[in-house]
């Protein structure tokens, strides 16, 4: 079989990456004619498989980091309380309290782990149950009632009359929103309520879309672009006084991910932030059973 000829004028090197190909292309020379001749090496997917082993070792570490830290304090007072402290009454109900802090915190972050490792296990996998998202968010907001209440925030929530279907994962819908409402309360609660949003985009694709807003302190342009990113926080301090793991709107992403949607982050510093989630809209004949009451 003759190889086929590149004619002249055509900028081969910009095709060959364009088409996947890496920068390592070795030209080997002129062939008959004056035709290129070129060896290009494919080595896209061993630099994607090097970067996806570099994301599961800096995971990895960095689970253990967060883990290592509370397991830690358990066993400073565990020592202290079979030791110096052992007759120490009010020492003993102080170490008690900070020790079931610690695991609680411990408690959190495994399930939050697990939580991840099960949605990414899934993520090939779209969701075909036709769910209505009005009642999801209504439910969620119900059950982080005394949350608000005790965090003096009033959540204030709109919904169409008319019902907004998606195609989802009820349980993985509550706990998407469950966090994006939860952040809102505890990051934002200087600006006194939420507001969550529930409507329908009729331009171009029907889209059912979802925005969480609050009117706390806001987040610095410099962190929107990893606020996804596994364990990262903008304040570790403030983050670990809230009760997070690091790993909220990194589930937050992988859901939206598997349910194929899109999700927007808008902040200015002293401005609040608003966290905006859109599915494909979906029509639902009356004869398929649905999974929409919560």
């Amino acid at each position: 079989m003759r190889p086929k000829q590149i004619p002249p004028g055509v900028d081969l090197d910009r095709r060959l990456r364009a088409a996947g190909f890496d920068d390592q292309i070795l030209h080997l020379g002129q062939g008959l004619g004056g035709v290129k001749i070129v060896v290009a090496h494919p080595l896209t997917r061993q630099d994607d498989q090097r970067r996806i082993e570099q994301m599961r070792a800096d995971f990895v570490a960095n689970a253990s980091h967060e883990l290592r830290t509370p397991l830690a304090s358990l066993l400073g007072f565990i020592e202290t309380l079979l030791g110096p402290a052992r007759n120490d009454v009010a020492a003993r109900e102080r170490f008690l309290g900070i020790m079931a802090a610690q695991a609680r915190r411990m408690s959190r972050l495994i399930e939050d782990l697990l939580s991840l490792s099960r949605i990414e296990l899934n993520a090939h996998v779209r969701p075909e149950t036709p769910v209505e998202l009005g009642g999801i968010v209504a439910h969620v907001c119900d059950t982080l009632g005394p949350l608000a209440q005790d965090r003096d925030v009033a959540i204030e929530i709109r919904r169409p009359q008319e019902p907004v279907y998606v195609l989802g994962e009820r349980d993985e819908l509550i706990r998407l929103f469950e966090n994006l409402v939860e952040n809102a309360l505890k990051y934002g609660a200087n600006g006194n309520r939420v507001e969550v949003a529930v409507g329908i985009e009729r331009g171009g694709t029907p889209a059912a879309v979802v925005s969480v807003q609050d009117f706390g302190p806001g987040i610095s342009p410099e962190h929107l672009p990893r606020l996804t990113e596994r364990f990262y926080r903008v304040d570790v301090a403030v983050s670990r006084d809230q009760g997070g793991t690091g790993l909220g709107l990194a589930i937050v992403k992988h859901i939206v991910a598997r349910h194929r949607g899109r999700l927007g982050i808008e902040s200015r510093q002293d401005a609040g932030a608003t966290f905006t989630v859109r599915f494909d809209l979906v029509d639902v004949p009356e004869k398929i059973p649905l999974k929409s009451k919560v």
